[in-house]
Formats: C-alpha cells, structure tokens, sequence
C-alpha cells in the first residue's frame, strides 16, 4: 500500500489536532445509527492557521492538477463552507455554496451566490463517508445547468459504498488523506496499539454491522 506525503501530513495534522479521535473500546454513534471507532470534525482544523494552509494550499494544487478547467469552487453546506471559500480565494475564483435543500423562507435559495448555467464547477467537501449527500449537491448544481468537473474533499473513509456512489454518477473524486494513512500515522504517533489495530480495520468493511 503506497500512501503519498500528502497523504501521511494531512493525517497527522488531523490526528495533533484532534479534528480526528479514535476510540475503538468506547465507540462513537453516528447519526445513521452505526457504531464507529473514530468521528472526524474537519472543522477543527480551521483553529489552527498551519494546518489550515497547508489543507487549503494542498486541496488548491489538487483543484490545479485534476480540474485544470475549472471556474467556480462550490462548497457544501455546511463544514465545506469554509473550506471552499479559502480554496476559492486562493485560486482567485468565484465561489457559492450549496444547502442539503433549498431555503423553506426568503428566496428559497439551495445555491448561495452566483453561479451561470454551464460554468465549470468543482465541489469542496470536507468529509466523504458514503458520499450520499455530497452528490445530492452535485444534483443541484447540475439541475442549475452547471459542469460538475468533480469533487476535492479533505478526508474519506474509503468506504467501498462510496466508490460505488461516485462512479455511478461519474464524478471524479479526490482527496488528501484516507483512512489507511490514518491509522498508519495513528500506530507511529502511538495514538492506537497494535491490537487495536484490527478492530480498526474491520469497521471499514462492515461499518453498518460493527459493534453489534
């Protein structure tokens, strides 16, 4: 298994900062109702100036490499907001951001900002678990006329669900880190034993059952 520099610092970073926190005896409940061994809060890292430069700039050249094209960032509502608007800034493009669903009050807006029907569009997502509701942006952004070029994302489980997801819907995904560099730099940071290790790395291939 081959995990790139990039790779490796954004998981530490997310490890020091604690934006990550692995605890598989004492196991966090998501809201889908699985028990899990780790729960990440991307957003933690927008407290702390280096790792948040070093996620923008890193999140900026993969938007450069991939989606060469691109003219608008989308961020998704809500931990992607910032993320997306620092990315946007960098690159010295317009940004907007997109809401789960569109305002019950107002104007009704799912899509804040300006966006023209047939610009190019990558999506800023903090997180990908099963990559649901990252895609239910992508939808309204396309059913607004945009090319969706793909999304960036800081982190993902690599659950095989999301692969699924994204190829379905035909859009490329990238992201800095993944949770095999995680627990790599978790067992060199002496953040999980050895043993632990093992009921890390099965959650993955069963998260709905794991815990039961």
């Amino acid at each position: 298994m081959s995990i790139s520099i990039i790779q490796k610092t954004v998981a530490r970073y997310l490890l020091e900062v604690q934006a990550v926190r692995l605890k598989p005896n004492e196991p966090f409940t998501w809201s889908s109702g699985w028990k899990s061994p780790i729960y990440c809060d991307n957003r933690v890292t927008l407290a702390y100036p280096e790792v948040r430069d070093y996620i923008k700039n890193a999140l900026a050249d993969a938007i450069r490499r991939q989606y060469p094209s691109v003219e608008v960032i989308a961020g998704v509502a809500t931990a992607g907001i910032p993320q997306g608007a620092l990315v946007a800034d960098l690159l010295g493009i317009p940004y907007c951001y997109v809401r789960p669903e569109p305002k019950a009050h107002g104007m009704g807006k799912q899509i804040e900002g300006h966006l023209t029907s047939g610009q190019r569009v990558v999506v800023i997502e903090d997180l990908i678990s099963t990559g649901g509701s990252s895609l239910k942006v992508v939808n309204a952004l396309q059913a607004a006329g945009a090319e969706v070029l793909g999304m960036a994302a800081i982190f993902t489980y690599g659950f095989p669900l999301a692969d699924q997801n994204f190829a379905t819907k035909n859009i490329p995904l990238v992201c800095l880190s993944n949770y095999d560099a995680l627990l790599i730099e978790a067992q060199a940071l002496d953040y999980i034993s050895a043993d632990a290790m093992e009921s890390l790395a099965s959650w993955r291939q069963n998260p709905a059952q794991w815990g039961q």
